[in-house]
């Protein structure tokens, strides 16, 4: 988009932009990671889901570049499930502002120049 957008096309984008922002003040609790769920088959059971202890419940998340790994509840599980939803959804709005922003920055600043290529 170039610096001579429409008025109206700009008028879109800022309140596109205002709409977003109003969604990420209401998204609630957020996580970062993953929830896996585990089965441990049982000592001489060969492949039948009745022989398995479980499940289980692990949230695996990064911390400072490591992997940390912490069990959950069944009782966590549901509102660690959500809140990692919520983060998703969230990083999701932030990627289609950061869209916007560089769209309408475009439309209402001018660049620099182009230069002619030399043959």
């Amino acid at each position: 988009m170039a610096a001579s957008a429409s008025s109206p096309e700009r008028e879109r984008l800022r309140r596109r932009f205002e709409r977003l922002a109003g969604r990420i003040g209401k998204s609630g609790w957020i996580l970062l990671g993953t929830i896996h769920e585990r089965r441990i088959p049982r000592p001489g059971a060969r492949g039948a889901a009745a022989n398995r202890y479980g499940p289980y419940y692990q949230w695996t998340f990064k911390r400072e570049g490591r992997t940390v790994t912490v069990n959950l509840s069944a009782s966590q599980v549901g509102a660690f499930r959500r809140a990692i939803e919520r983060q998703r959804k969230l990083e999701a709005i932030l990627g289609e502002m950061r869209s916007l922003s560089r769209k309408y920055l475009e439309a209402t600043t001018h660049g620099v120049p182009k230069r002619k290529h030399r043959l």
